[in-house]
């Protein structure tokens, strides 16, 4: 080794002397000349060494922003390069990418399956009910020629016209019932109510109107005489022919119910909230009520609506009992509690078709027209009315008010609101 070599070794590019030149080495373009270590030396660099100098070079740049995947997902642009972790290290948790649709057992199927579950019962639902309207329709007894043409009848007016008869009858109650319900023992069959519902084909509220037993009214073939009268002598038909020839409406549809139906009827719903207007003691109707709201039963409520106590006119406030209760039972029966529970609606359903007759024309639909009516809080009166007759076949009648009773009729035959002053007369 030449001097030059050694002192070149000994020497550091710190040291601040310079370096004596090597054979061979000449300047080369664009910096110092290069130094190379001679073969042989222990511990030589193979890779060329820096240019010497005494000031040291700037920091190289930043490397310019990549692109491209980073573990298989793409890399934002200034997104820096994940730092390699050894075996065992864990790396930090990333937030999960939004998941698509699961399987059999994702939100959307469990959906699908309610939906279906829904579809499934609504069907159900409506098989049942359609099984129970004709079911209905079945039982309903109807009686022949009630509503049969003669000569001189109403023609059809406008709306539809219900005339609904409560009878006397004890049909169907034992010695002991009509013990407890103290209907008595009398024969035959008489009307101890009767109205009229008109229910309209404009839209307008339904009317009932009160027609009261001992009107003084003309029964055809048999003159004056009191309208019960007419069903005693002639039953249902007559009945019908005599509303008709003294109101000029055209009846479409004729319900009776009797003494044991309508126990049964107001049993079958569980009872029926009414607003006692005053304390009813009352020994031949069997009733003994305070003032106040109560819930009647089947009972009570037969002699709440036959009772004549109370009032300066008995006949004209049992009129306006007869028609609160037939509202509120008949609302009763038709509430969802009632309608949807079997235990109630299908007593309900046996109760009032074993109980009620109809003419021969009407059936279930009728009914449930006649329902949907009574459940809209109908326009309620009576026939107007002022003083006495006497009429050969039983005393003393009630005589209507010929004007404010055809002002009434005639509306309805119209098909027209009922004036208001008849409405705050009854």
């Amino acid at each position: 080794m030449s001097e030059d070599d050694r002192t070149r070794a000994m020497r550091s590019p710190g040291d601040g002397r310079p370096l004596p030149p090597r054979p061979g080495d000449g300047p080369r373009s664009g910096g110092a000349p290069a130094h190379r270590v001679p073969p042989g030396v222990p511990n030589a660099p193979t890779h060329k060494l820096p240019a010497y100098s005494d000031e040291q070079p700037p920091p190289p740049p930043p490397p310019p922003p990549k692109s491209g995947k980073v573990y298989g997902r793409e890399r934002a642009g200034n997104s820096p390069v994940k730092p390699f972790r050894s075996a065992g290290e864990s790396a930090p948790k990333e937030p999960r990418e939004p998941r698509g649709p699961r399987g059999p057992r994702g939100p959307r199927m469990r959906g699908k399956t309610v939906l279906k579950i829904i579809a499934g019962v609504v069907a159900l639902l409506l098989v049942a009910a359609v099984g129970l309207f004709f079911w209905i329709d079945s039982r309903l007894a109807g009686i022949d020629g009630v509503l049969d043409e003669y000569e001189g009848r109403p023609a059809d007016t406008p709306g539809t016209n219900w005339l609904l008869v409560g009878s006397d009858s004890r049909k169907g109650l034992s010695a002991a019932d009509r013990k407890k319900l103290a209907t008595g023992r009398a024969v035959g069959q008489r009307t101890d109510s009767m109205m009229l519902l008109h229910i309209s084909d404009n839209g307008d509220k339904p009317t009932l109107v009160s027609l009261p037993r001992d009107s003084a009214v003309t029964i055809p073939g048999r003159g004056r005489d009191k309208l019960n009268a007419a069903y005693a002598s002639g039953g249902p038909k007559l009945l019908v022919r005599t509303v008709e020839t003294v109101t000029g409406l055209h009846v479409d549809n004729y319900m009776e119910i009797g003494f044991a139906g309508f126990v049964d009827i107001v049993d079958a719903v569980g009872g029926v909230e009414i607003n006692v207007r005053a304390d009813v003691d009352d020994p031949k109707a069997g009733l003994k009520l305070k003032k106040g709201k109560q819930v009647l039963n089947g009972a009570q409520a037969l002699g709440y609506v036959r009772t004549r106590k109370g009032g300066a006119l008995p006949d004209f406030e049992r009129t306006k009992r007869q028609r609160q209760f037939l509202g509120a039972v008949v609302k009763k029966a038709a509430s969802p509690g009632v309608l949807i529970n079997p235990f109630t609606s299908i007593p309900l359903a046996m109760s009032a078709t074993d109980a009620v007759e109809v003419d021969s024309s009407t059936g279930a639909f009728d009914m449930l027209s006649l329902g949907l009516a009574m459940g809209d809080s109908p326009v309620t009166t009576v026939v107007p009315f002022g003083g006495n007759e006497v009429v050969a076949g039983g005393g003393a009648a009630v005589k209507w008010d010929r004007v404010k009773a055809l002002a009434l009729f005639d509306a309805l035959k119209a098909d027209k609101p009922v004036p208001k002053d008849v409405v705050d007369a009854g």
